[in-house]
């Protein structure tokens, strides 16, 4: 069993129309930061905001038609849920979808809204993935797997079809790993197009799973990271073949490095990634030494991030980049004190955002309080200079970092 470019090329055809062929644009202030030539594939823009549509298509129409009549079970805590449930709809074939009991509501409900029937089966994924073969079995429904199946692997290698027409004189591409299907269809189809290009899977370091299969090695996998989608813990046995026969190496970025992607892509690009599909982006960023002066495809493979994760991730790269900050000053308790310092601040350029004035905890003198102030800066040479203006006016400060 394995996936050749023929296969490729057929799924393109069966799912022209019915799937967006997305863009991919060079990004002129990404080059600037890596010191690569970089391109973006915009896998976000597709219907469900991820690339699943296309291998869950490819997949839906192999079915034959005793098989689609019968029905399909996929198990998904996201955008595989809903590229099956959405294609099975329109194709009208019935679809049951198994979702771990913690999914979001906000998942549970899109997939329902795409006509699926929605079962809440699991305290894990692994919980839910044996609910849902048990399923299969006992409801003579077809399995749709999400990575470890040659029609999606297929399916989602219609990909580097898309890239390559459009920038044949890629060098390397990134990919997003979890269980290895989408990264196996993009090596097997642009290997075959241009056999000296030269493939990278990213993996979440918390989930290393790939990484180590490829070195024979055992483990552990887990931990909250905000690359939900690549949060795999055992990878596909066909991607994993096809991976080390074509994929050059499985890099790892840690959550700050995913964090950082997701900005950048937000604020760069003025695109939305999820932690997963900001990983290629993460690796670009946390390895430039392998990717300075080539030509390099980054896939952006999905966009479907819950709104408070992508606020907090927003905070926390303006905490990090010294763009917020937070000031404790220890002020005299007297009248007109917080108008001077305020004043400092702001005729510094600084906007305060809040206030928090501590007389009675800690160790502060009972004639002087602790001034926490939270401030926008531009950056962190404009932190230096707000300290230095209210140390010249005899307000010296600290920087409260983390």
């Amino acid at each position: 069993m394995s996936v050749s470019i023929d296969d490729i090329r057929n799924a393109a055809q069966v799912i022209a129309g019915q799937v967006h062929r997305t863009p991919a644009a060079a990004s002129l202030t990404l080059s600037q930061v890596t010191g690569a030539q970089v391109v973006v594939k915009f896998e976000n823009l597709q219907f469900t905001a991820s690339f699943k549509e296309r291998g869950a298509l490819n997949k839906l129409r192999c079915l034959t038609a005793e098989q689609a009549a019968r029905g399909v079970i996929a198990m998904s805590a996201g955008n595989h849920a809903q590229g099956v449930a959405r294609h099975a709809a329109l194709l009208g074939i019935p679809s049951t979808i198994v979702m771990p009991s913690f999914t979001p509501f906000v998942k549970v409900r899109h997939t329902r809204n795409f006509g699926a029937r929605v079962l809440l089966e699991g305290e894990t994924l692994s919980e839910a993935a044996a609910a849902a073969e048990l399923r299969a079995q006992t409801e003579n429904l077809t399995f749709v797997h999400p990575y470890d199946d040659p029609a999606i692997i297929a399916g989602q290698g219609t990909i580097a079809l898309e890239l390559l027409e459009d920038f044949p004189d890629l060098e390397m591409i990134i990919v997003p790993v979890g269980g290895g299907g989408l990264i196996s269809g993009i090596a097997v189809a642009a290997r075959a197009l241009r056999p000296g290009i030269r493939i990278f899977g990213v993996e979440a370091s918390l989930y290393p799973s790939m990484h180590a299969a490829l070195r024979g090695s055992v483990t552990s996998a887990g931990g909250a990271t905000i690359a939900d989608g690549i949060a795999v813990k055992q990878p596909g046995r066909l991607p994993l073949q096809i991976i080390r026969e074509h994929v050059e190496d499985i890099l790892l970025v840690d959550e700050t490095a995913l964090e950082q992607a997701v900005v950048m892509f937000l604020e760069i690009e003025k695109t939305v990634a999820e932690g997963a599909g900001a990983a290629a982006l993460a690796a670009l960023l946390a390895r430039p030494d392998l990717f300075r002066g080539r030509k390099v495809g980054v896939i952006l493979s999905g966009g479907n991030i819950d709104s408070r994760l992508l606020a907090s991730i927003i905070m926390r790269g303006l905490v990090r980049a010294r763009r917020v900050v937070k000031l404790r000053v220890e002020i005299t308790d007297a009248p007109g004190t917080l108008s001077r310092v305020s004043g400092l601040i702001g005729a510094a350029g600084g906007n305060i955002i809040e206030v928090y004035h501590q007389r009675l905890f800690g160790s502060v003198p009972a004639k002087s309080a602790d001034l926490d102030l939270v401030l926008e800066t531009r950056d962190a040479a404009h932190v230096e200079e707000i300290l230095a203006r209210l140390a010249s006016e005899g307000h010296p400060a600290r920087l409260l970092l983390d």
